[in-house]
């Protein structure tokens, strides 16, 4: 008699779609067939069973400049488990001569006791100081294993030596370094020249940060990568030169991997046009682009080009924390909220119109983010002794888009007045409900911190 019985669901995995009973014990997965029972009985007729979603790439309690993302540890992950999330991957910023292993400590620190889903860490690296990369082999033990660079601002921008000397300590450490790809020059350039002829609306965000800034910074990273022979993840990829990019390199037998976003899927560079100041809400870097990027992304998507969606969750509130760009584009705090819609976007508009497979829907959701960062098969996987991370999702229910649709702490969404066809009607974080019938029941601290395995 196990713990708990998931009845008369449609499993769907990366690799398979098929009818059988789940069951859960002691917070993991302890069978899957037929006519299995249980102490609690859980019907799931006409709902997908799916592996707990991971967003690989979430900004919460993030200072930026004068100011902190709206979302903190707490609402975040409320709405990470509303949406099917049970897993975020955050990161760490150390300051300035701190320890990497202090401000590692710090920040789970600060999410302990209040995330509600599971959570892990990437580690920032601004430079390649000998003292900063001897502490990798630290950070690889305390599950830290992946690391975020930057190729754009101030503060944080890699030039090409400190890069491919990262990429090849990280790569002796089995570590996965990731990328923020635009050309720091040529952002530099234009949004210095477009504030000197006086265009200082949100619109000219997109015209200071192109395409080719994006393009030949990611052709630069992965060939750069391709050098030392050292994996490398590239994040947020909006545009069909940056696809063309990353594949062009994994042509060549770079190990380079892709993320998107929804907003890069969906949204399109229209939204600046918008009168007044409504087009800073949809001021992130990179920026949004044409349809014909969009279609490239989807294209990249279902060719296994790019292997991950995630949402670069980095949240603010138009009144009060956009507007602190109103006379200067560069100054609105760039990202947007997303963090609980994605899986439902993801079905609506991958699956439904048939740009990809259930299959892959699961796995560029779920089970990929999971491989890529040392998790599965903990995580995003179906298989016994994997933790019960489940999420009953309901492919006939159906949502329109209000900033009052979801938990996240904002003003607004960028995605107001969309359709969604699909969304999660219960959410089980390693045995427990954590949203039921569609109500969350979750509690604060109940997210654990996940050491993460070296990059395999």
């Amino acid at each position: 008699m196990f713990e708990t019985v998931i009845r008369n669901g449609t499993l769907i995995t990366a690799d398979d779609v098929f009818n059988a009973d789940l069951a859960i014990s002691g917070g993991k997965i302890a069978a899957i067939g037929a006519h299995l029972m249980g102490s609690n009985q859980v019907d799931a007729t006409d709902l997908y069973v799916l592996p707990g979603a991971i967003d690989a790439h979430v900004h919460l309690e993030m200072p930026v400049n004068q100011t902190t993302t709206s979302d903190d540890w707490l609402t975040g992950t409320i709405a990470a488990a509303c949406g099917g999330t049970t897993t975020v991957i955050d990161f760490v910023e150390p300051e300035p001569d701190q320890r990497l292993m202090d401000a590692l400590n710090q920040r789970i620190l600060q999410a302990k006791g209040r995330a509600v889903v599971d959570f892990a860490l990437h580690m920032t690296l601004t430079n390649d100081h000998e003292d900063i990369l001897s502490e990798l082999p630290q950070l690889m033990q305390a599950g830290c294993t992946s690391f975020k660079t930057y190729l754009t601002y101030a503060g944080f921008s890699l030039n090409d030596s400190e890069l491919i000397h990262i990429l090849e300590a990280v790569n002796s450490n089995h570590g996965l370094v990731m990328v923020h790809a635009e050309n720091d020059a040529m952002v530099n350039h234009l949004t210095k020249k477009l504030l000197s002829e006086g265009k200082t609306a949100p619109k000219y965000h997109a015209i200071a940060r192109p395409v080719l800034a994006e393009g030949e910074a990611i052709h630069r990273a992965v060939t750069l990568a391709k050098i030392v022979q050292a994996p490398i993840y590239i994040v947020h990829i909006s545009s069909l030169l940056g696809v063309k990019a990353l594949k062009t390199a994994q042509d060549m037998g770079a190990r380079a991997y892709g993320e998107t976003c929804p907003q890069y899927l969906l949204l399109s560079d229209e939204e600046y046009q918008k009168a007044g100041f409504e087009g800073a809400k949809f001021v992130c870097s990179p920026p949004l682009r044409k349809e014909a990027d969009q279609q490239a992304l989807w294209d990249a998507i279902s060719h296994g080009i790019i292997q991950t969606v995630a949402t670069d969750h980095c949240s603010f509130f138009y009144s009060g924390q956009k507007d602190l760009g109103s006379d200067n584009f560069s100054l609105i705090p760039g990202g947007l909220p997303g963090i609980e819609a994605r899986l439902s976007l993801m079905h609506t508009f991958g699956v439904c119109t048939n740009r990809i497979s259930l299959n892959r829907w699961v796995e560029i959701c779920c089970t990929a983010p999971a491989q890529l960062f040392g998790l599965f098969p903990q995580k995003g996987s179906l298989q016994i002794g994997s933790d019960a991370d489940i999420v009953l999702f309901d492919p006939n229910r159906e949502l329109i888009v209000t900033k009052d649709t979801f938990h996240e702490h904002v003003d607004y969404t960028p995605y107001e007045g969309l359709k969604i066809q699909g969304a999660p009607r219960t959410v089980i974080l390693r045995g427990e409900p954590i949203f039921q019938d569609c109500q969350f029941v979750g509690k604060a601290g109940a997210g654990k911190y996940l050491h993460c395995r070296e990059f395999a």
